[in-house]
Order: C-alpha cells, then structure tokens, then sequence
C-alpha cells in the first residue's frame, strides 16, 4: 500500500535516538532545549515550548491565554477535532469559522462578518485558531488585523505547516499571531515520534507554558514561596499537566530539522508534477497563497462533480494507494452535533468536504509509485466520465 504520509527516518535519526538512550537522560534533559532554540532559530521566534503532543501545544496555549469557562474560542470546521477540543478542555464554548472553498482554510469574509454580529451580541471569542490546511497559510494578516480591532487572542494551528511561510516570514514567527503550535506526528513534515511545540514571541505566554505542561511546578528562585529551602525543593503554584517532551523524542526532532528545508522542496516539487500530471482534467488542486510558501503536508485535491467519490477512493484503495480524506467538518461530528450544530450551519466547509481527497505526498515517494497514482486517479476519471455521457 502506497500511504498517503510517511516518515523519512535515515541512519543520523537513529545514531542521535542512539545518543540518548546511552546518556544519564532519557525523559528531561539537555536535548529538549536545544531542540526548542532551533525551533526558535528556524522560525524567528523568541520562545518555543516543547510537548508530548500539538493537542497537548493547543491545550496549553489557551490556558496561558486564560481560556476559561464561559469565554468562547472560534476555529475552522475543517481540521482535525484538537484544534476544537482544546478550548472544551478549558471549559470554554467551541464555535466555527466557515472556510473559503478554494483553499479550506478559515474565511476572512465569514470572520469579518461573524465578529461584527458577535460583537454586537456580546459574544466576542477570546481567542481564534485559524488552520493551516495542509500546510498552506491562512490570509494572517487579515485575520490578525480583525482580532487586534475586537481585542482577541490568536494561535496559529501550524500542525501541518513547519517550514513553510508567509509574507516572507517563517510561519511559526507569530507577527500576526500570540502562539503558533506545530505538530510532530510521524506523518507530518518532520517527526520526534509524538511530539508538538508551542512557539510565541511573549515571554510571559512561554513560561506560563512551560508551567502547565510538568504539572505547574517550577524551581524558579524568583517566584518561590520559600526560595532558602534547598536545591531540592520545588514548588506547584497551579494546576498543570505531564505534558512534557522526553530527550529522545526532542533528539530525533533535532535530527530532523536539519533535513527541514529539503522535506520541503521535495514536497513542492511533487505538488508542482501532480499539478502537470493532472492538468487537462477535473480535477482542482488546493494551492497555497499568492504571498506564502506551503509546507504542503497534505496533497489535496477537489474531485469534479461527476465522480463518485466514495467510488473513487475505494478503487484507489483497492489498487494499493491510500487516499485518505481530511477532514469531515467537526461541527457534524456526533459529539459537537449534542452542543446543536447541525447540517448547514458552515455550507461552504460542507461542500468542501463533499468532494475532498487527498493523494499521497511525502519525501520518499518514488517516480514509479507517483507515476502509479497518477495513472489510476487519471482512469477512474475516465471511467466515471464515461459512464456519465
């Protein structure tokens, strides 16, 4: 089977996993921050906050923006239910954001309009979380420039977007953002096994981070109650997490950053021969935006309005590639339908999703397996094109 993501793991991924398991350190050690001061060197940002997961990034970036019960936080239907679930956690109200049809990401438009009525309303969110579908950025400065006008918070939800950019800046430098969070699965760009970070500029959002991720307690000398007990003794001044990144997850992601910039290239260039591939049929493809460069995590493309999608994806699968979806809207899933969304609530991230599919893209792909998936999505156009005159 063909997967439609998969990690490139080589020999310097493993000697560097190798490292650390033969160190004094396997959970907190010296690898961890290190692997956060080249995040911080890649991505022009001042501070990054490694976790054992970008749910558990989400999580605690809206806890250190004070995301609480009764505040509402807005995200994009179209994403993978952490970016929604992680304000519930909080205790928060989770509403949504309709997103453009050419891209899928949060519309500035639907925002625009939205916020204007919610402030009219008195209930403005605290905080937003536009997704970087498949890599490709969100219009940030737009959006950034509507929360400053409301006076509301920003994370960036970049799971699937480190190494790509906007504007000229790396995403993960949050100019139009409080938090960017960046996700470490296998699948991603580049991988620490499990793993995400949360990246600010803002001192105080990055050390209130760091506190709610290794269960609120610090041994900061500055801020003890008692700070003449002893090098031993610590302190839990709030409620926190185990949420921490081990040594060796942050050795590997250490690895991998330095091969960033080429997992990147490899990916533009696939996504540039699926567009030739692909030219002279139905098919759209999902593009980045004029003034960025996608990560592109995901290889996504709109099926025309003859194909059966199901259909297609069955035949695909049934020849060995694995298609995939990404994503059914997270307010029609059956536990956000309990909080009363319904069918038509976001039509234009419905009719996004109708005709969705995802084909596979990822560093190692070979000309042969490309050239294979090209061939049979081209003949089960053909086919259903057929049966349609």
């Amino acid at each position: 089977m063909i997967p439609y993501g998969r990690q490139d793991i080589n020999q310097a991924d493993i000697d560097a996993v190798m490292e650390v398991l033969k160190s004094d350190f396997l959970t907190q050690g010296p690898k961890v921050p290190a692997f956060e001061k080249a995040i911080c060197d890649y991505t022009g940002s001042a501070h990054a906050v490694a976790v054992n997961s970008a749910t558990s990034a989400l999580h605690i970036a809206c806890l250190a923006l004070d995301v609480g019960p009764g505040d509402r936080v807005w995200t994009s239907p179209i994403t993978f239910v952490a970016s929604a679930n992680c304000a519930l956690y909080c205790g928060a109200y989770v509403d949504f954001v309709d997103v453009e049809l050419a891209s899928g990401n949060m519309c500035p438009k639907a925002l625009s309009k939205k916020l204007a009525l919610a402030a009219e309303t008195g209930v403005l969110p605290k905080v937003i979380i536009p997704v970087h579908l498949a890599g490709h950025s969100c219009d940030m400065q737009t959006i950034g420039d509507l929360a400053k006008q409301y006076g509301i918070k920003v994370i960036e939800d970049a799971a699937h977007a480190i190494g790509g950019s906007y504007q000229g800046f790396k995403i993960g430098a949050c100019q139009y953002s409080d938090i960017t969070v960046f996700s470490f699965h296998p699948v991603k760009i580049i991988t620490s096994a499990e793993g995400g970070v949360a990246a600010t500029q803002n001192a105080q959002l990055a050390c209130s981070m760091a506190s709610y991720r290794s269960h609120g307690i610090t041994k900061d000398p500055a801020i003890l109650l008692r700070p003449d007990e002893g090098d031993w003794y610590y302190e839990q001044h709030q409620l926190g997490f185990n949420y921490r990144m081990t040594d060796l997850q942050a050795a590997l992601g250490l690895s991998q950053l330095t091969r960033l910039n080429e997992f990147v290239s490899k990916r533009n260039k696939f996504a540039k021969d699926y567009k030739l591939a692909l030219s002279g049929t139905d098919i759209t493809l999902i593009k980045p935006m004029a003034n960025s460069e996608s990560a592109y995590h995901l290889m996504l493309v709109i099926l025309p309005d003859i194909a059966d999608r199901k259909t297609v994806f069955d035949e695909m699968r049934e020849k060995g590639i694995q298609v995939h979806v990404h994503y059914f809207p997270v307010h029609l899933q059956p536990f956000y339908l309990n909080f009363g969304f319904k069918v038509g609530d976001f039509p234009q991230a419905e009719a996004f999703y109708q005709r969705l599919l995802t084909l596979p893209l990822y560093p190692t792909l070979t000309t042969s397996e490309f050239s294979y998936i090209v061939k049979n999505i081209r003949l089960q156009l053909y086919s259903l094109t057929a049966i349609n005159q």
